[in-house]
């Protein structure tokens, strides 16, 4: 190669000597056009004199040297390896426990308990409302059952002692049953003035303050949520139904937060959506930094199948013929030298996962590859295998 380039330096030298006194600046310096135009021609002419003669140098070289044919190329060994492939899909983060608490009673929002961003269990009072004087009303009535049961049960031992009528005894029985059902109705009214949490979670927005005058199915008041319990749903196409199922891993990654996690599929549908041929999958997604927010776009990467003992080769060294038949290059009859025969191995594919793809056939365990190169051999082509 050195020789080579000595040589094209020695000729280009030659090319631009012949006028010892005016060089290519000084003809540029000129401004003269029919000399620059003239200097190109000379310079072109030698160029394409001296392509020429390269060419005719490296056949030579080619001829002369059996090491020159010998194209170098990489390989590697095929190994047993897992195949895990997965089916890429988009979803949206939500959760089952977002709630806008509307109230139950109309009146005006006496008391607020809470404050956003304020963690809250199940049952704990958010806010009361002014119940207009039910409470008084419900601690006469009862003071009035108490009276009725009095009543009741004396006339239930005198009828016992066959002392009294029947009748008096059924019309003390009903008057204390019916005093006890107008308490429990009361009790439920006066329940619906105070604001409960529905359930564990956390007071995301205080809708309406206090003092203010709210209705049932109106007023909004506080919204709840639970970053506990999330999911994310996604549409998944029908061919895959067989494939997906419930407890299929899944990796979720969410790009805004630069975060992935490990899942799996919580629940596969069993309805295909005839509009467009797809089946609801859900995937519970573990959050317990509260770092995951609802509606938070997610990727989701579904596990549909695994193969644990298979060969994995790069897409790139594949070649088809004229049947459509996918092949590839190995080495054959290596010597101590790492040279060795290329020969074309037809081969069956599978599924795909990024730049590598399965084989199902036609290369086995130790069977050495050609990679670097695999374009540009041909079958029965002596080649050397060099390391990088």
């Amino acid at each position: 190669m050195k020789y080579l380039q000595l040589i094209l330096v020695t000729l280009l030298l030659a090319s631009c000597g012949g006028n010892k006194n005016q060089s290519v600046q000084d003809i540029i310096a000129t401004n003269d056009l029919t000399l620059i135009r003239k200097k190109k021609n000379e310079l072109d002419a030698s160029a394409q004199e001296i392509a020429t003669q390269l060419k005719q140098l490296q056949a030579k070289i080619k001829a002369l040297d059996p090491q020159e044919k010998i194209p170098l190329i990489t390989t590697f060994t095929a190994k047993s390896e897992t195949f895990t492939h997965y089916v890429e899909l988009q979803g949206s983060v939500d959760t089952k426990e977002n709630l806008v608490i509307f109230p139950e009673y109309s009146g005006v929002l006496s008391k607020v308990y809470v404050k956003e961003g304020q963690h809250v269990s199940k049952g704990q009072t958010l806010a009361k409302i002014d119940d207009g004087g039910l409470s008084q009303q419900l601690a006469q009535l009862k003071i009035q059952t108490a009276l009725s049961k009095t009543t009741f049960e004396r006339q239930e031992r005198l009828w016992s002692q066959k002392i009294g009528s029947e009748i008096q005894f059924l019309q003390a029985k009903s008057n204390y049953e019916a005093q006890q059902e107008a308490v429990n109705q009361l009790e439920q009214q006066v329940a619906k003035t105070v604001v409960k949490a529905p359930f564990s979670g956390t007071i995301d927005d205080v809708i309406t303050e206090q003092g203010s005058v709210v209705a049932p199915g109106q007023s909004q008041l506080f919204r709840i949520v639970n970053l506990s319990n999330m999911y994310i749903e996604t549409d998944v196409p029908e061919r895959y139904v067989s494939d997906i199922v419930v407890g299929k891993d899944v990796k979720v990654e969410f790009p805004i937060l630069g975060k992935t996690v490990d899942a799996k599929v919580r629940q596969a549908g069993n309805f295909i959506n005839p509009a467009n041929r797809t089946f609801k999958v859900e995937v519970a997604i573990p959050n317990k930094d509260a770092t995951i927010k609802p509606n938070l776009t997610a990727k989701l990467k579904i596990n549909d199948y695994t193969n644990e003992d298979t060969i994995l080769i790069p897409q790139s060294i594949i070649s088809e013929n004229a049947e459509g038949e996918q092949y590839i290059y190995i080495v054959e009859n290596k010597d101590d030298n790492n040279q060795g025969v290329a020969k074309k191995v037809i081969i069956k594919t599978g599924k795909t996962q990024g730049d590598v793809i399965e084989v199902l056939s036609g290369v086995k365990k130790g069977t050495e590859i050609i990679e670097e190169g695999a374009r540009s051999v041909k079958d029965d082509q002596p080649v050397k295998v060099i390391t990088i």
